[in-house]
This record gives C-alpha cells, sequence and structure tokens, in this order.
C-alpha cells in the first residue's frame, strides 16, 4: 500500500505542473534525494544488523521532507527497514504529506 503514495504523488505532480509552470530543477531534486535516501535507508539496515554508527531518524526525516521520501518508501519496503516503528512511521508520512502540499500547492514558477 505506501508503494501507491509513489505513482499518486506522480500523478498529482504532472497534473499540477500542467497548470503551473515548475521549475525544470524540482524532478531532478525528488530524483537525486530520493536516490541518496535509498542509500542511506540501506546503509543504516546494514548498520543496525551490524552494531555499527546508525543515520538518526531526524535525518531521514529532513531529507524526506526536503523530496527524498519517494526512495524512502521504496528503501522501507526492500529493506524492511523502519516500517514498525510505528512513532517513526507517524512522523515519516506527516513528512510526506507535507512536502506533497507545499509542492502541490505553493510552488509557483
Amino acid at each position: 500500500m505506501p508503494l501507491l503514495s509513489i505513482p499518486l504523488f506522480a500523478a498529482l505532480f504532472v497534473w499540477r505542473a500542467a497548470q503551473l509552470a515548475f521549475p525544470a530543477g524540482v524532478p531532478w531534486i525528488y530524483a537525486v534525494l530520493s536516490v541518496l535516501l535509498f542509500v542511506v535507508y540501506g546503509v543504516d539496515k546494514s548498520a543496525a544488523r551490524n552494531g555499527r554508527w546508525r543515520v538518526s531518524e531526524r535525518n531521514l526525516l529532513v531529507v524526506g521532507l526536503l523530496g527524498g521520501w519517494p526512495g524512502a518508501v521504496i528503501a522501507q519496503q526492500v529493506f524492511r527497514h523502519k516500517t514498525r516503528k510505528r512513532s517513526f512511521q507517524g512522523w515519516f508520512w506527516a513528512t510526506v504529506v507535507v512536502n506533497a502540499a507545499v509542492v502541490l500547492v505553493l510552488v509557483r514558477a
């Protein structure tokens, strides 16, 4: 079910982009931050398994809020990481909603 958030957001993004001229860099920001966050989730999962230094949840949430959340959604499913911690999931989905609202409502060319 969480993976459905990505195509839904993409459809809303395209719809909104047809109404407004988004800056060309916006999709690239999502792509770069998503790949980055996917990798960071993988590194953090490995660190959790091996008792090494961990990435703070705050940092994961901030990068997701800035636009990396699609990569985080995929990483959570692929790595089975941060999916059971309810407090994190609550904050995570709150950042997704805030990010989507900002992009779909407030971004102007």
